[in-house]
Parts: C-alpha cells; structure tokens; sequence
C-alpha cells in the first residue's frame, strides 16, 4: 500500500518531473487559487499541521514516474505548511494526500474514469472531483467523492449535483458558488455548510468596513459632544445676561 514507506535506493537516475508543460484552464486555476488558502487557513485555525498544495506532480512508486498525479489541490498532513514542494515523492516520506481535489477539465472521461483508479493506488483517504461544466455534458456528475475504505480501497461514497458536499477528511462541506466562468468552491462550516468561511479578501473588505464604521461613529459621537458644548455655552450666556445687577447702598 502507498501508505506504506518503499525501501529507498540510493542511486536513482529516474527523471521524476516537476511541470507537464501542458496549459492548464483558467477556471480551474482561478477555483483552487480561491479554495487552497481557504483550507490552509482553515486547518490552522484548528491547530492541524499540514501543507496544503495545488497542482504539484505526487509519485508514489520508486523508478515509476508514471504512476504519479497532480491534484488541482491536496493535503499534507503533518508536512509543515510553509515547506517548499516541486514534486511529492512517497517513498522518501511515507505520507500520502488525506485530501485532494480534482477539478474536471475538458477530457472529463479521464478526471471522471482514471482518476479514481489512479488515486486509489496513491492510498489517498478521500478524493473529491468537481465538474463545473457538468450542465453541459449529457452525463454530467457535479459532485464526485470517493473516501478509502478498510479491505476495499477507494470506493465512490456520493455522486451528486447539488450545490455541496460533505468532506470527512476536511470536516466541513464544499460548496459550489457562482455560475459560468464566474464558478468557484468555498467551504462551507455549520450542520448544512451555510457559513462560508471568508477569504482574505472578504476578511480586509470586512476589516476596512468596520474601520470606517468606527471612525463615522467616532466623528458623529465628536459632532454632537460639540454641539452639545456650544449649547450649554450659549444657555450660560443667555443666563449671565439675564441675571439681574445687584444695586449699591
């Protein structure tokens, strides 16, 4: 099994590349730049040491580099976060993907057939393949996730096209938000995952609105404070001037 540390060779002449050289869709690229920091940040928040990547070639058999995947993005556990990776190798670690995600590109039959297969042989805990496009496609699948089971492997656990699924290993839900080119994934806490947890973005957007708040509520707090003095200095004056002169004997 993958999870398994292989014997290491000391020699080992094999060419194990770091980029395909084959262009990759926008759209896939723009949803995993928006879900690999969400994930990161999410893990961190609960203390959970691992590196989250995307799109870094996995190898997992010694002298093979075919057998190999490169997930649009995938966990780590117990890699630190901010370690440098250009290509995974198994047999030097032991540690295998607990989650990776697969984004289904314009050959869908490979993202939706192989895959699995491949990820199967890997030893990865649980697989979740998105399909944006899937309302084009006669037998389009929006949700796809296959979780590792004892004795049996990697085993397909929910085909659905609703707009989220449950993720195990990650401990929340993937949501799909947007339509067309405008598609991404986020993830989503709560019993049914309708608290979408903020990107950075949302987070500064946030930050500067409740700054600005403030300081509209400090300057209307000052504003009135001075009206208020300007009122209790004219109701003095009026007063002084109408307090009658006591006369002299």
């Amino acid at each position: 099994m993958a999870t398994a540390r292989n014997a290491l060779s000391t020699s080992d002449p094999t060419e194990y590349p770091v980029d395909d050289g084959v262009g990759e869709d926008l759209l896939q690229r723009l949803i995993a730049e928006v879900l690999r920091p969400l994930i990161a940040a999410l893990l961190a928040s609960r203390g959970d040491k691992a590196l989250v990547g995307a799109d870094q070639f996995i190898y997992w058999k010694q002298f093979a580099p075919t057998k190999s995947v490169a997930p649009d993005v995938y966990v780590l556990p117990g890699v630190a976060p901010n370690q440098r990776v250009r290509s995974w190798k198994v047999w030097e670690t032991g540690i295998v993907p607990s989650f990776a995600l697969e984004i289904v590109s314009d050959d869908h039959r490979k993202d939706a057939d192989d895959s699995p297969r491949r990820y199967d042989e890997l030893g990865v805990a649980e697989l979740v393949i998105f399909d944006p496009d899937y309302e084009a496609r006669r037998d389009g699948i929006r949700f796809r996730t296959y979780r590792r089971l004892p004795k049996r492997g990697l085993v397909l656990f929910e085909a659905t096209n609703q707009d989220r699924v449950k993720s195990k290993v990650l401990g929340c839900w993937l949501c799909a938000v947007g339509d067309g080119d405008e598609t991404r994934l986020r993830l989503g806490l709560g019993p049914r995952g309708d608290d979408l947890l903020a990107t950075d973005t949302e987070r500064a957007t946030a930050e500067a609105e409740r700054a600005t708040a403030e300081a509209e509520r400090a300057d209307a707090e000052r504003a009135a404070r001075q009206r208020a003095e300007a009122e209790l200095a004219k109701l003095r004056a009026e007063l002084a001037r109408a307090k009658p002169r006591r006369r002299s004997s």
